[in-house]
């Protein structure tokens, strides 16, 4: 089966690794302003986006000497308009794009936005419309003005559900005529894996335990979603409005029962933030383990009605690597973790050891179009990895060609199942600062920036093999991938 006339055939970034211009337009700093980069070799030590108190005081201390690579991204706040063209010319339908909440209202309490924020996105925007491109548009990804983190632990306050509210309302009222598609939460189960990337807060700070404090946070980031979701319906006549996780498909490590119930209660862990922004409810299986494990949920006020009326009109996904799963306990890893070290015999890892698993795409698209019956639109895939410019400037990149025409195809199989998959936008669709490690060797893009971990080089732009290639791709609509 063909992909839909309508397919969404883009490219996705994030302000924090993309936008640049931190301390221009009147933008306040971020609490992924103060991730720095760390030496390869000191990584055994720290995890870069793992900051804690002690960390991000010595962040502070030395803020003029770190290396705080997503402060200045690639530049876009420069370059929007020579990027915008460059995804006109691979003829994107849409553009994934977040906006900087820092940039609108510095700290979180403004009342009124900074009006040269308010205008750079209607700028961006101009430009998308200009080439034809609809902006997809992220309402967080991840970042949240530090002061938040700083004066009220982030998510696991409640009152960040009011000032959230403050600003989505904000973006639906000032560009609803000129945005059709939006996200509230980017990876909203990646507060599981990391608390301060997902939720700009320290455990450590918390009178709960770790746990409990990561499931009250993303408890109040699913009431706040919910509620920007019932704004929306409320106030907009047109677009859509979806949700976001980083999906991981996992496989029993054998066919032994404790294996395949560990694979399935893992899974479960995995979607049940999906499970309640599509259903409404929370699963029973995560109400039980709250039970078993002590986690005590002090429950937003009225929350069961506000998720029900808060559902969304799709559901979207990141989609990298699969993970193999073990009872055993010298193989499991706790529940939610995020990279597992389980090798999977029967498929290729990538120069991260990150699998490459294009069927299991398939699989998922499957699961999830069962599951929820709702639009499915995968909006990060791609390959990381060490991409070199050539002395004539090109960037000669056939192994992501390679990776995203298995992955495309897996999609085009399983629309054939039936699944409901309205797009795709492969991550970094530009080079961009990578999350995980705050570096640029790690490229994802069809355009090369040159740019150096350190924040050298000249931030020219320059296409390479797998841009000429995608724009053929989008042309035909997914029938020519050679």
């Amino acid at each position: 089966m063909a992909f839909n006339e309508k397919f969404l055939w883009g490219g996705a970034t994030s302000a924090s690794q993309f936008e640049g211009g931190y301390n221009e337009g009147g933008r306040g700093l971020s609490h992924m302003d103060y991730i720095r980069r760390v030496k390869k070799a000191d990584k055994e030590k720290v995890f870069p986006i793992d900051v804690t108190v002690d960390m991000f005081e010595d962040h502070k201390k030395h803020e003029d000497e770190y290396n705080f690579a997503f402060r200045r991204g690639v530049d876009f706040y420069h370059h929007y308009k020579e990027d915008i063209a460059l995804l006109g010319e691979m003829g994107f339908k849409t553009f994934r794009m977040s906006i900087s909440w820092s940039r609108l209202f510095p700290t979180g309490l403004e009342e009124k936005p900074c009006e040269d924020g308010v205008q750079f996105y209607h700028n961006v925007f101009k430009e998308c419309h200009k080439y034809g491109i609809e902006p997809l548009v992220t309402m967080i990804h991840y970042e949240i003005p530090v002061y938040l983190t700083e004066t009220i632990n982030g998510w696991e306050s409640p009152k960040m559900i009011d000032y959230f509210l403050h600003y989505t309302k904000f973006l639906i009222d000032e560009y609803k005529d000129e945005v059709n598609y939006w996200i509230t939460f980017n990876e909203i189960n990646m507060i599981m894996n990391s608390s301060y990337l997902g939720g700009g807060m320290f455990v450590e700070k918390s009178k709960k335990t770790p746990e409990a404090c990561i499931h009250q946070a993303l408890h109040h980031q699913l009431i706040a979603s919910a509620l920007t979701v019932k704004y929306f319906r409320e106030h907009t006549s047109k677009g859509m409005i979806g949700n976001m996780i980083c999906r991981l498909q996992n496989y029993a490590y054998t066919c032994n029962p404790e294996d395949v119930l560990a694979t399935q209660q893992q899974s479960q862990f995995n979607y049940f933030p999906t499970d309640i922004q599509v259903k409404g409810t929370y699963p029973t299986s995560i109400l039980n383990y709250y039970r078993k494990k002590g986690i005590e949920i002090d429950w937003y006020p009225g929350y069961e009605s506000i998720l029900k009326e808060g559902t969304v009109d799709f559901a979207s996904i990141s989609y990298y690597h699969t993970a193999v799963i073990s009872a055993e306990p010298d193989k499991a890893e706790p529940i939610g973790a995020f990279i597992r070290n389980l090798e999977n015999p029967y498929i290729k890892m990538t120069d991260w050891g990150w699998g490459i698993d294009p069927t299991g795409l398939r699989i998922t698209l499957n699961d999830m179009n069962d599951r929820y019956g709702v639009p499915i639109f995968i909006v990060e895939n791609g390959l990381g990895a060490h991409d070199e410019l050539t002395s004539d400037n090109n960037v000669h990149d056939n192994y992501r060609i390679e990776y995203l025409r298995a992955h495309i195809q897996a999609i085009k199989e399983a629309i054939g199942d039936g699944c409901n998959v309205m797009g795709y936008t492969p991550w970094g669709c530009i080079d961009l600062v990578s999350c995980g490690d705050c570096q640029m060797t790690k490229r994802y893009g069809f355009v090369y920036v040159d740019a150096d971990d350190e924040g050298n080089g000249t931030y020219q732009r320059y296409r390479k093999d797998s841009f000429y290639w995608y724009k053929k791709v989008i042309a035909s609509n997914g029938e020519d991938l050679d």
